[in-house]
């Protein structure tokens, strides 16, 4: 069977910026507001008063200083903290289906070769625009890109078990090339109120291109791919076409995006640390010796601490690659972010490790060695 190669990747990122000093002086804009409205529930002790941020705070807990948005001017109007998408017609480019396809455009002309070569997409992404017609049948037909076409949905996993099915489907014959997209618009389901989360996401695409290694010229071998779930309940999105059967939970919290971080934490970490170094095992590599490491990009501490479980030591500057503070949690395209931004001054024979977790509990490994 044929073994799969990364061929090339693309990245589209918005024109417009939000910084934390931006995004902190519409929160406490809010918050002012809401304690002043709620004074006297508040000194009676029937509600709580909502407490500031800074741009400290958020610095400490995440390490992201700014993030790339769709729409700035909704989320910056303490009255929306929102953004604001207009809504298309059926004849127009959805939103999420335009950035992937600008994403995609980036990795053709990396790989040098016309879309009429590929044959199958797959729209991997936390949050699809719509249930149907599926985004990735957009994108194909945006691209004029023959085959077949799907989406999934595995939260911040979706890229790598995008690349896992994409390099599956080279394998078995039923593709020659697959181009991958992960469109997020993480933005929309962010509630800009609550103080522990309103700074996590930004919005972005990538794109990857996997092919079969007869037909690649250079790229990346894929050494190994691993899918790993299990059930948790600690991130959450509850947001769905059900909701409008049950009117009352309409506008609900859960209906945007909530978690328990510090169970994330603790959970999450030894999940993904124990998943990679057993999977390294198990392909021969040692992990300490691994090159690089394109890590989903959540937390900067939690980046940390499992950089410094797969490698035994405190990882060297550039070795565990960070894009928070410019990006920050862009969900499935973090990790992708990262290996397009930093892989460069790779020599032949050298490997890396492209890794993606997050809600489900998801994770998925991809050992790559430069061709």
């Amino acid at each position: 069977m044929p073994q799969a190669v990364i061929a090339a990747t693309g990245l589209y990122t918005p024109p417009q910026s939000l910084s934390n000093a931006e995004l902190v002086e519409a929160f406490n804009a809010y918050v002012a507001r809401f304690n002043e409205a709620n004074a006297q529930a508040i000194a009676a002790g029937e509600i709580a008063a909502l407490t500031p941020s800074s741009v400290e705070f958020i610095e400490k807990a995440s390490g992201i200083k700014s993030r790339y948005v769709v729409d700035k001017s909704g989320l910056v109007d303490p009255d929306l903290m929102r953004p604001q998408i207009p809504e298309r017609s059926n004849e127009e480019l959805s939103v999420l289906a335009e950035m992937a396809v600008e994403a995609a455009k980036d990795a053709l002309a990396r790989w040098g070769k016309p879309a009429s070569e590929i044959d199958a997409v797959i729209c991997a992404a936390s949050n699809m625009q719509r249930a149907y017609p599926a985004m990735a049948i957009e994108v194909q037909q945006a691209l004029g890109i023959g085959g077949f076409a799907f989406d999934m949905n595995v939260a911040c996993s979706s890229a790598t078990f995008g690349i896992k099915t994409a390099a599956d489907f080279v394998a078995s014959g039923s593709a020659r090339a697959v181009l991958m997209v992960n469109p997020e618009i993480c933005s929309g389901h962010l509630n800009f109120r609550d103080r522990d989360s309103h700074f996590i996401f930004g919005d972005v695409a990538t794109a990857v291109i996997v092919e079969a290694e007869d037909r690649a010229s250079g790229g990346w071998d894929i050494l190994g791919t691993r899918l790993r779930t299990q059930f948790s309940n600690n991130i959450r999105n509850n947001f769905g076409f059900l909701n409008r059967a049950a009117p009352e939970g309409i506008g609900a919290v859960d209906k945007l995006f909530v978690q328990e971080g510090r169970k994330v934490f603790r959970e999450v970490v030894p999940l993904v640390s124990e998943m990679i170094v057993e999977h390294a095992g198990d392909l021969g590599i040692d992990p300490t010796g691994l090159k690089r490491l394109w890590l989903h990009q959540a937390n900067i501490t939690m980046n940390e601490l499992i950089g410094r479980r797969v490698l035994g030591r405190e990882p060297a500057p550039g070795e565990n690659v960070i894009i928070l503070d410019e990006f920050a949690n862009t969900s499935s395209a973090g990790s992708i972010i990262a290996f397009h931004r930093a892989n460069d001054d790779f020599a032949p024979g050298e490997t890396g490790l492209i890794c993606s977790f997050g809600a489900g509990y998801s994770a998925g490994t991809v050992f790559v060695r430069k061709r």
